[in-house]
C-alpha cells in the first residue's frame, strides 16, 4: 500500500481537509432540508389545484355538462397506477413521468369502472425546484470556498508560528542557546495568550534558564581550572626537588596528570565560550599526519590515498588528530591506521568499537567506557577543535570491527590536490 505524500502531514492541509469535509457535510444537509421543504410545498400546491379541478370535473360529469379543458374519462397518458386507483373507487394525484411537459394528474372513479382524470400544468413548479437546486449548489460551493479560504488563512497563521517555534527548538537542540522565538503575544500582558504563545514563552524561558545554567557551569569550570594552575605549578616545582625514587616518580606522575586535566578543562572552557581564534595557514595533510603519529610515539600506520593542501590551523588540527590517536591506543586495539583521502582523515583501531552512548549523543565530559581510564575529555576537545576549524568529526563503528573516527575538513582549492 503506497504511502501518502509528505506534504499531507502538515497541519495546514489536515485542517483544510477537515474544514472542507465539515463544510460539504453542512452544505449537503442544509441543501437537502431546503430542497425537501420547497419541493413538498410546490408539489402540495399543484396537488391542491389538481384535486380542485377534479372536483369541478366530477360535478360536470355527473350533471352531464361539458367537462373543463384537459379533463376527461380515461385520458391518454394517465399513469397506470393512478388509473388502477381510480378504477378501484379512490381519488389520487401523481406527477406524470412520460409527458412532454411536467404534468400533475388527478383521477377519480367514473361509471363503468373507468377513471375521470384532469391534467394540471406542473412546469412552473418543476422550474422552481430546478432553479432552487442550482442556487443551492452554487451558494454551497461559494460558501465552502470562502470558508475554506478563511479557515486555511487562519490556520496558516497559527502553523507559521508553530513552525517558527519548532525551528527555534531545533536551533537550541543544536547548541544555539541564543535562539529565541520572541512571540509578541507572549510578552504583552494586556492580551490573553493563546496556546502557541504559551508554548513559545515556555520555550524561551527554558532556553534562557538552560543558557544561564550552562554559562554558570562554564564559569565554574574555568574558575576552578584557573585556581588550580597556581598551586599545581608550585606542586610541580616542589616535586622536582624531591630525591629520586619510586615515591617521587608517583608524585610527579600524579602532578603531571593533574596539570594535563587542568589544561584540558581550560581548553574546553575556551572552546565553549568561543574565545579561541584561528591562525590559518596552508598545510599539506600527509606530512602533518605523519608528524602527529611521530610525536605521539605510537606505532600507528599512515596510509595516503590522496594528499591535499588545505587552509587550516595546524596546531588545532594536530590537537584533534593527536587526541584521536591517543584515544584509539588507550581504548582500542592495534593496529591503529590513519588514512588521508583528500580533505578527509580517518582514524581506525581494531578494538570493540565506540560505546553506544557516544555513537548516539557524541563524546561527553567525564564519561568513558566502563572500566576504562581517562576522563572523556580527549574526544570532547577533539570535537570542539574540529568545530572551531569548521570541520566535521564523525564517530562510527568500522564495518570489519573497531572504532572509526572521520574528520572532514572544509573543501580545499582544486589546485591543492596532489598525489601521495
Amino acid at each position: 500500500m503506497g504511502r501518502l505524500p509528505q506534504w499531507t502531514a502538515a497541519l495546514t492541509w489536515k485542517a483544510a481537509a477537515f474544514i472542507a469535509v465539515m463544510c460539504c457535510g453542512l452544505a449537503a444537509l442544509l441543501g437537502v432540508l431546503v430542497h425537501v421543504q420547497v419541493t413538498d410545498r410546490t408539489v402540495g400546491e399543484a396537488r391542491s389545484r389538481a384535486l380542485t379541478r377534479l372536483t369541478t370535473a366530477a360535478r360536470a360529469y355527473e350533471a352531464g355538462t361539458r367537462l373543463p379543458p384537459r379533463a376527461g374519462v380515461d385520458l391518454p397518458g394517465l399513469p397506470a397506477r393512478l388509473r388502477t386507483m381510480a378504477a378501484g373507487g379512490h381519488r389520487g394525484t401523481m406527477v406524470g413521468t412520460g409527458d412532454p411537459e411536467p404534468t400533475m394528474w388527478a383521477a377519480g372513479p367514473a361509471a363503468g369502472g373507468r377513471a375521470l382524470a384532469v391534467q394540471v400544468d406542473y412546469a412552473s413548479g418543476a422550474r422552481i425546484i430546478a432553479a432552487l437546486d442550482r442556487a443551492i449548489l452554487w451558494s454551497s460551493a461559494l460558501a465552502i470556498g470562502l470558508t475554506l479560504f478563511v479557515g486555511v488563512f487562519a490556520v496558516t497563521r497559527v502553523t507559521r508560528r508553530l513552525q517558527a517555534t519548532a525551528q527555534v527548538a531545533r536551533r537550541i537542540s543544536a547548541g544555539d542557546l541564543d535562539a529565541r522565538v520572541d512571540d509578541p503575544r507572549s510578552k504583552d500582558p494586556r492580551h490573553p495568550q493563546d496556546e502557541v504563545a504559551a508554548v513559545s514563552g515556555a520555550l524561551d524561558t527554558m532556553a534562557a534558564t538552560l543558557q544561564a545554567k550552562l554559562l554558570s557551569e562554564q564559569r565554574f569550570t574555568a574558575d576552578v581550572a584557573h585556581e588550580l594552575r597556581t598551586p599545581l605549578t608550585g606542586l610541580h616545582a616542589a616535586a622536582e626537588l624531591l630525591p629520586p625514587g619510586r615515591p617521587t616518580e608517583l608524585v610527579r606522575d600524579r602532578v603531571a596528570t593533574l596539570r594535563t586535566l587542568t589544561e584540558d578543562l581550560l581548553e574546553i572552557s575556551r572552546l565553549e565560550t568561543g574565545t579561541e581564534r584561528l591562525e590559518l595557514d596552508t598545510e599539506q595533510l600527509a606530512p602533518l599526519v605523519r608528524r602527529v603519529v611521530r610525536v605521539s610515539g605510537t606505532a600507528a600506520q599512515v596510509r595516503v590515498v590522496r594528499d591535499a593542501r588545505v587552509e587550516t590551523d595546524r596546531r588545532r588540527l594536530e590537537r584533534v588528530l593527536g587526541n584521536l590517536v591517543a584515544n584509539a591506543h588507550r581504548h582500542g586495539r592495534g593496529p591503529v591506521v590513519l588514512t588521508v583521502d583528500g580533505a578527509r582523515i580517518s582514524v581506525r583501531d581494531h578494538g570493540d568499537g565506540y560505546p553506544e552512548y557516544l555513537l548516539a549523543h557524541g563524546p561527553q565530559r567525564f564519561r568513558t567506557e566502563s572500566g576504562g581510564k581517562g576522563h572523556g575529555l580527549g574526544l570532547t576537545i577533539a570535537r570542539g577543535q574540529a568545530e572551531a576549524l569548521g570541520a566535521r568529526l564523525e564517530f562510527a563503528d568500522a564495518p570489519g570491527g573497531g572504532a572509526l573516527a572521520t574528520l572532514t575538513l572544509p573543501p580545499p582549492e582544486a589546485s591543492g590536490y596532489g598525489t601521495g
